[in-house]
């Protein structure tokens, strides 16, 4: 074994079969430990590993294994746990790391407090998501875990050094890991491992006893014999995980039961659209959360999918083309279709998981949603008291726009609801809005600091109210606007400057009244909602960053079709203008109520300016990028009045400053803004986006004027608001390539 690569110097493997014997041999092969030594009930299993070099050394007892060894992992059965500790917890060297790789957490973490008394700072519960219908050491595989997820689930008094080492050893062997309470991996594996497994032997049990068993299983599909493989399953493993789990099985087996019940009663009433509610749902749910995932189960989730935007310099910006929908368009055009009586069909629906997030949230509520596909999207729309209780939290990703105008629409449903989100999003205020809902009578509790989650109390009846914004936020007048169509009387908002009106518009174009007395809107109670046709235009935000590439890359000559062009959102052209940009607007028309028109845009010499902070909460999304235009302008460019940059999905204004900084321009930072000298050389450098989407293709941007390879990490979250981003922007000359994703 190599001394650089050995993590521990003896590991004791106690149980030698399938997973005992795949772990032995990775370590094994992948040198991360000097000795592995395993101990086995059966002599034979041993003698095998030992011929197959497996292991370097057989115990004939525990207590010959766990002797001076600094590992000790055990891999018997579940029901085996507390009779197998007793035996190693007087021979367990002072530090040695003691873990398992059980399919239950509670129970080992039970039994461990059993036998020492206490849960020791080195013991540290693990359970590979790996396995096969395949059982002892012959069929041991030293790739098993390669690809795969480990779990490990360690106390606050969990010694930090040891975690990382074992974290280490399973990285070693090719897995992923990932850590959670051992109750919360109970529930999740109880879901995701525990009750299939139960479907498919009670379903081969089922169909076993039938008359025409053997044509059943002669007949039957890929499917079937694909689902009903794990079937073959070690039955006394599984005996002792089901009575192990037994109070997670029992929930999520009641759980299953009263939905397959509702299923059966669709069917004998021939209720087609339940059957089509449930099965859209489910169809679209397994892909939105093979994309959106909140850190539970044991799939990958962004923070995890780590994607590096790599950027040569230079190159000029060509050709013709349609970016993505707009995303704040998209969100309402579900929520709206959804509470509206009949059906609402989308076009030009954004795709990013932002919007699906939003989508998904309204299936949890009963709402059946077809597509999308390609953009078409088909909601059946459920009327304004239609929602039923989602069944869990609705997870809303990085969206705070969809976190806070959710916030608003449920604030009045009759049921209870929790909004979760990501790490970013978590990091997020939301007092702004659970303030003035509460003033309306909602019961809605948040995190320290009105962060979220927010838990938002059903049955409350809402009382219209006046409110004076004391910061510019659509997200908040439309919050308190959704809200106030529950209300009795009159809800009004005032802002004091005017922000984006979606919401006003989509209003008006289902039918719902809304009144507006200059810097003042309001709605009534008590209407409703008729669907319709929308057609999503595309999206201002996005094509703010070809707006500024092809202005500040000599030569360039770019057309964007069919752009947004909200009075409320066109600020980055307005400023863009003022600065000497040569933007045409063409063909303006309007469609479903919000203006569009086409762009051409070419290259110009740009001059800094005082921003007019009118224009701040105009363009207040298309900041960063804008920071780039002023950092390659000729000049000073100041940028006061923005203090809601503070609070996006970063500082926009502190992380932009730093990523400019890594790249040789220098700024001054102020309270509410930031000064850019232009004409400084931009170099090569490394950029950190924390995450934030707009980040990451700003810099994505800045490489035109470069003189050095631009490297921004942290860059999976553009797919929440820009899908497909790195093809487009390759593909209108931007020399950048995605490491890490699947772009």
């Amino acid at each position: 074994m190599s001394a650089d690569t050995a993590i521990f110097q003896r590991v004791a493997i106690i149980g030698l079969g399938l997973i005992g014997g795949s772990l032995a041999a990775a370590i094994t092969r992948n040198g991360l430990a000097a000795t592995v030594v395993a101990t086995d009930s059966r002599a034979d299993e041993l003698k095998l590993g030992l011929a197959q070099g497996i292991i370097q050394h057989s115990a004939a007892s525990v207590a010959e294994a766990v002797a001076g060894s600094d590992l000790v992992v055990m891999a018997v059965p579940v029901r085996a746990t507390r009779e197998v500790l007793a035996a190693v917890a007087p021979h367990l060297e002072a530090g040695a790391v003691l873990t398992d790789v059980g399919s239950t957490k509670g129970s080992f973490v039970r039994d461990v407090e059993a036998v020492f008394g206490h849960l020791p700072a080195h013991v540290i519960p693990g359970h590979p998501i790996a396995g096969s219908e395949k059982s002892g050491v012959a069929a041991a595989n030293p790739d098993l875990f390669a690809d795969h997820k480990v779990i490990l689930t360690p106390a606050k008094v969990t010694d930090p050094r040891s975690l990382e080492r074992l974290k280490a050893l399973w990285g070693g062997c090719g897995a992923t890991v990932l850590t959670m309470s051992p109750e919360y991996h109970d529930e999740v594996l109880a879901a995701t491992s525990h009750l299939p497994h139960l479907i498919a032997f009670s379903l081969v049990d089922t169909l076993a006893g039938e008359d025409e068993n053997l044509d059943i299983f002669r007949y039957a599909a890929g499917g079937f014999r694909d689902f009903t493989r794990i079937a073959a399953s070690d039955p006394v493993m599984w005996h002792d995980i089901f009575l192990s789990n037994r109070e997670a099985v029992l929930r999520i087996i009641d759980h299953f039961t009263r939905d397959l019940d509702q299923l059966r009663t669709a069917i004998d009433q021939q209720d087609g659209a339940r059957l089509l509610r449930v099965f859209t749902r489910a169809r679209a749910a397994r892909e939105h959360f093979s994309k959106m995932l909140s850190g539970q189960a044991y799939v990958t989730n962004h923070q995890q999918q780590q994607m590096t935007f790599r950027l040569q310099p230079g190159g000029q910006i060509q050709g013709d083309i349609r970016v993505p929908g707009d995303k704040s368009i998209s969100h309402r055009s579900i929520m709206l279709g959804a509470l509206a009586d009949g059906v609402t069909e989308v076009t030009g629906f954004l795709e990013g998981e932002d919007s699906l997030a939003t989508l998904q949230a309204f299936r949890d509520m009963g709402v059946t949603i077809e597509g999308p596909d390609q953009g078409y999207v088909r909601i059946h729309g459920v009327g304004m008291q239609g929602l039923q209780a989602p069944r869990g939290p609705l997870y809303l990703g990085n969206s705070g726009t969809a976190m806070r105008l959710f916030s608003g629409l449920l604030a009045a449903q009759s049921f209870d609801s929790e909004l979760t989100g990501d790490e970013s999003l978590s990091r997020r205020p939301m007092g702004r809005v659970a303030d003035p809902l509460r003033a309306m009578g909602a019961v809605i509790d948040t995190a320290e600091g009105g962060r979220p989650p927010l838990k938002i109390r059903g049955g409350n009846a809402l009382t219209g109210i006046h409110y004076e914004m004391p910061v510019a936020s659509a997200q908040v007048k439309s919050c308190l606007l959704l809200a106030g169509l529950y209300a009795e009387g009159v809800t009004s908002v005032t802002e004091p400057a005017p922000t984006r009106d979606h919401t006003e518009r989509m209003l008006t174009g289902f039918g719902y009244h809304v009144h507006r007395d200059g810097a003042t809107v309001s709605v009534s109670g008590g209407g409703r909602l008729t669907g319709g046709n929308i057609d999503v235009p595309a999206d201002i935000s996005s094509a703010a960053f070809f707006l500024v590439a092809a202005s500040i890359a000599q030569g360039s000559d770019l057309t964007l079709r069919h752009v947004g062009m909200n009075p409320t959102r066109v600020g980055v052209i307005n400023i863009l203008r003022d600065m000497g940009a040569d933007i045409e607007v063409l063909e303006q028309r309007e469609i479903g109520g919000e203006p569009v028109a086409d762009l051409r845009v070419r290259a110009a010499d740009l001059q800094g300016i005082d921003i007019p902070e009118d224009q701040v909460p105009l363009a207040i999304d298309e900041f960063p990028v804008l920071f780039i235009a002023a950092a390659c302008a000729n000049g000073r460019t100041v940028l006061r009045g923005a203090e809601e940059l503070r609070v996006k999905e970063s500082d926009r204004i502190q992380v932009m400053a730093d990523g400019l900084a890594a790249v040789g321009v220098h700024t001054t930072v102020t309270a509410d803004g930031i000064i850019i000298d232009g004409g400084q050389p931009m170099t090569g450098g490394t950029v950190d986006s924390h995450g934030d989407h707009r980040i990451a293709m700003s810099f994505a941007v800045a490489s035109l004027r470069a003189t050095g390879e631009i490297t921004v990490n942290d860059c999976a979250n553009v797919a929440t608001s820009f899908p497909g981003f790195v093809e487009l922007a390759r593909s209108t000359g931007i020399r950048i390539k995605a490491d890490g994703g699947t772009e």
